[in-house]
């Protein structure tokens, strides 16, 4: 059984935490950026970065005023604090549960998850808060992996996922069986990383 919960991912995120950016900013960062681009906010938006991790968005958000960013982890947290103040960029960041956002209804323009839905432990939970959270009209940006919707796992995938969802994230997946639980829609859906398996995807309220 996986050991994905709060707790866990708390824990091993922060002994994660020396080799986190090397990993994930050397990967991802083009994807990154071209997630930021497709949110197309203005400067002055309020924006939730959730799962915000050691603030690897933060260089593409250069010129944004209204920034939120959460994460579970307070070691991420104090490194994105860290980030935020070397690159001059106002951001109210705080320790946060994903899945429970001590946030009032539409308090945001729109939203960034990048990450993150392949690896909290209850993805609907997260996406559901981000609906509530986001006001009418509003974006969210997300870039993850994911199967496609349809396809089914393997054995052999659904045996590997019980390490990979302890150790690194949730391989199986799929945005569309996330986002059907909402009234969110799916705007945009297009390949990223390893061919693919990572997608870039545009949801609107």
């Amino acid at each position: 059984m996986s050991l994905n919960t709060n707790a866990w991912n708390r824990l091993r995120y922060t002994l994660y935490l020396p080799i986190y950016d090397f990993i994930a900013d050397r990967i991802f960062r083009k994807y990154r950026q071209r997630s930021v681009q497709l949110l197309e906010a203005k400067p002055n938006n309020a924006i939730l970065i959730l799962g915000a991790g050691t603030g690897l968005d933060l260089p593409y958000l250069q010129g944004y005023t209204n920034l939120t960013a959460i994460d579970i982890t307070p070691g991420m947290v104090s490194k994105l604090k860290q980030r935020a103040d070397e690159l001059q960029i106002p951001v109210n960041a705080q320790v946060m549960n994903g899945q429970q956002l001590a946030f009032p209804n539409a308090s945001f323009d729109a939203v960034i998850l990048h990450l993150i839905l392949a690896v909290i432990p209850d993805p609907v939970a997260c996406i559901k808060e981000v609906e509530r959270v986001l006001k009418p009209g509003g974006t969210v940006m997300v870039f993850d992996k994911f199967l496609a919707d349809g396809q089914k796992p393997s054995i052999l995938r659904r045996l590997l996922n019980q390490v990979a969802s302890t150790l690194f994230s949730d391989i199986n997946r799929s945005i569309g069986n996330i986002v059907r639980h909402t009234s969110l829609s799916i705007e945009l859906n297009e390949p990223a990383a390893l061919k693919g398996t990572f997608r870039i995807v545009r949801l609107r309220k």
